[in-house]
Order: structure tokens, then sequence, then C-alpha cells
């Protein structure tokens, strides 16, 4: 027998001595990683042993909506736990319920009950398990430029590198290609163009997949960690029609983009489309406790009415969770987070990165909105060769590692993918900070 000792003291090198020797890393060779000891938090920022502050531009993993050590998020966790720490979820409990509530009042149309999960994979394996039940088939499609979470049929249905060593999962997953007009897949000439061949391009593989094989087209509203790719207009509500025509079910995913991020509590508001299913996770809790979701339809709700549902979670709608969900709705609407966030977009952002496409030969294009961009780079704006290739090598990488390296030198903690640099800070973030960070971005562009 050992004696457990937790200590809120230890060295940055004891750390790391522990981190290198016990914990697995996610999408990481291990001896080849090194994690940053991080000590504390505090709204847009983050800080190491060493005393470095960082400005958190990706916002951890694009779920820390509201900042580092929120007070009243930790204080909803404090409180929740002296009341009642956790129930399972076949009894009721008050601050599920009362969440519950704020998320079908806030989905757009009938989306009226909500199914709990603990993160965003898990709903989306959820989402697909009930599309596949009520409609008695089994296919889903979901887009190349993807990512849908690392469990079986979620890695399935991504669309990017990660999916590669993990094909041996669900086999009834078809991909499509998604709107991007900027590196069109259908030779469009403009967003208009290339959102009706996208549309016509879907709908001919699903007739030859055969629509009565399809139970599900997902779609993150926004694309995310592959690109930033805001959807044309006319392209959501084109998914819905071709869902009602063959009598597939349409789940948004908005583990990313909801809950503000996009300058609406749900992204599809942007776009006047209607789910069949929406999930969500990350910016319910901003990562304080991990929960998500399935927000459901009356439509897809009735077909469990007298049929039991095969499915479930011992930790699904766990109060901790709940409590702070509950808060962060109060927040939102306290601090005005979702004004806050269009105007930073609207006012800060796209003039901002306005003037780096004016600037810089290597951007090549922005896009996004609310607090969700990307800059993409390239080495000839002409042909659009982006700056690393897709997928690349650790030497291809090097001049985004160079941009990294100086972001960090300059207290800035920059969210990179491929050829793109995202920018995805807190809502909560003050004009000065975001402007801070902007203008140590385009520091980090000069040096290639």
């Amino acid at each position: 027998m050992t004696t457990a000792t937790v200590t809120t003291d230890m060295s940055a090198e004891r750390v790391s001595e522990l981190d290198n020797s016990h914990v697995f890393h996610s999408w990481a060779a291990q001896d080849l990683f090194n994690a940053l000891p991080v000590v504390s938090g505090s709204e847009s920022s983050f800080t190491d042993y060493e005393g470095n502050t960082y400005l958190d531009f990706g916002s951890q993993l694009v779920n820390l909506n509201l900042g580092h050590q929120h007070p009243r998020l930790v204080r909803a966790i404090q409180d929740q736990a002296e009341k009642l720490a956790t129930i399972q979820p076949a009894f009721a409990n008050d601050a599920r319920s009362e969440l519950a509530r704020l998320l079908a009042e806030a989905a757009p149309g009938a989306l009226n009950q909500v199914f709990f999960t603990n993160a965003g994979a898990d709903a989306n394996e959820h989402a697909v398990r009930m599309a596949r039940l009520h409609t008695g088939r089994q296919k889903v499609m979901s887009m190349y430029r993807s990512y849908h979470g690392a469990t079986t049929t979620a890695i399935s249905m991504t669309g990017d590198p990660r999916r590669w060593p993990n094909d041996q999962g669900d086999p009834s997953v078809v991909h499509f290609f998604g709107p991007y007009a900027y590196r069109s897949a259908f030779w469009a000439a403009d967003e208009a163009q290339e959102c009706e061949r996208a549309l016509a391009h879907l709908e001919e593989q699903i007739i030859l997949e055969g629509a009565s094989t399809i139970a599900a087209i997902i779609i993150e509203t926004v694309v995310g960690t592959n690109g930033i790719l805001v959807p044309p207009a006319g392209y959501l509500p084109g998914i819905r029609a071709l869902c009602d025509k063959y009598g597939i079910l349409y789940i948004a995913d908005e583990v990313m983009v909801g809950f503000g991020r996009t300058g609406t509590m749900f992204a599809v508001e942007n776009f006047q489309a209607q789910p069949d299913l929406l999930t969500f996770a990350k910016g319910v809790t901003s990562g304080y406790v991990p929960l998500g979701g399935v927000l459901i339809s009356d439509a897809v709700r009735d077909s469990f009415a007298t049929t039991v549902y095969p499915g479930g979670l011992t930790y699904s709608g766990h109060p901790l969770g709940c409590a702070v969900g509950v808060e962060t709705f109060a927040i939102f609407e306290d601090e005005q987070i979702l004004e806050h966030t269009r105007q930073l977009g609207d006012e800060v952002v796209a003039p901002f990165l306005a003037g780096l496409a004016d600037k810089y030969e290597v951007v090549g294009q922005y896009r996004g909105l609310g607090l969700l961009w990307a800059i993409e780079l390239v080495t000839d704006r002409d042909t659009r060769e982006p700056l690393v290739p897709f997928h690349p090598t650790a030497e291809q990488n090097e001049p985004m590692l160079k941009i990294s390296a100086a972001c960090k030198a300059a207290g800035l903690w920059p969210m990179l993918q491929q050829n793109r640099i995202h920018i995805a800070p807190p809502l909560i973030i003050s004009e000065q900070d975001l402007r801070r960070g902007l203008e140590i971005i385009e520091d980090a562009i000069k040096e290639i």
C-alpha cells in the first residue's frame, strides 16, 4: 500500500516528470510530445510555471467560450456539489430539468427534448443511433472536410486524416464534398454556383447510394477544424429540402459552433435551417465539466414514445455539468455575450483580416463569422497553392511551425491547422486583448 498525496505546489519539473511517465496523450507520438505545464488561467489567458502568460486564441479546444475561471461558473459547480454532487439519470434532477428547458427554448424549431451525453463524440454517436432507429435505415452521409469525434461511428464520419488509421470503424458511412468555393471541387466561379453544384453533387450521390438506405446527413453547421468553412447562402436550406425529399434526417453538429461561437446561440440560426437533431457540447459548460447532448425533434422523440430507446450513459445529465450549463445561459444574457461576439467579429476581426489580405501576398483568403475565423496561407495567390500541403510532414510544416513559435514568443497561444491560422478566442475577450492578439499574428506572418 502507498499513500496518495494531492499537492498544489508541485514544481514544473515534477509535473512534467509525472506527465511524461504516466499520462498517455491523445493524437500524439508519446516519446515525441512534451506538454507545457500550466499553473493557472484567468479570463482570456493562461500562465505556465515560468510565469509566461499566453492569450488563448484557440479557447483551448474551441470550448472555453466564457474564459478561464469565470467566477460564476466556478460558483455554480461549488453550489451544486454542496447540494447534490451526483444522481443517476433515471431520477429527475432540478439542474438537469432546467437546462433541458433552456436548451429546448433556445433551439430553433421543434427540438423540444434533450438526451444528455458526456461530450460531443458520444452526442454524435447517439444522434446517428436515433436516426437509424427512427428511419429503419443504416447509411449516414458526412463531408470529407469534417470532424465529428474519435469514437467508432464518429471517427468514421470524420473526413480529415485522423480517420485514416481508424478506417476499420463504421462501414456504412459515405462521404461527400461540401461547399468550399476557394478550393472548389466543382469548378464553381462564385459562392452561388458553388452552392448549386454542391447540392446537385450531393443529390446525385444520394440517388446512386440509394435514398432508401440513407438514415441521415450530418453536417458541421460551420466546418470547424477542417477550415472554418462558412456555408454559402442557401446551402443548408438546400440540405433540408433534400432530406425532406428523400426521407432522410438532417443532423446539425454544433459541438464546436454552438453556444455563441458564431454570434448566435446556435449557428443554424445564421442560415435559416431546421435540423431534425442537433448535437452540442464544448461551450455549454465552457469545458468546466464534461457535458454534451442531442436536441431531438418531436417526430424523432415520438419513435420512442412506447418503444425503449436502447442507449444510455451513467453520467447522462450529470448535475455538476447541468448546473454550469444553466449558469452559462444566465451569463450569456447578463453579459450580453452574443452581442459582444458579433461586435468583435464584425468591427474588429473582419476589418483587421481584410487589412492583412491587402498587405501580404501569403494571405490567400480569410473567412468566418462571430469569433471563429481562418486565415488561409498560400505560396501563390494565383494558383492558390497552400503554404504547406494537406497533411504535411514535419519538414513540410516548417513555415507554420515558425508562425507558431513567433506567436508563442510574443505571448499568444495560436490555433494552427494545415495551412491555416484559426482565430477562436474566448467570447469574453476584451477588444484590447483581441487587437493585441491579431497584431501578434500579423507580426508572425511577417516572419515568413
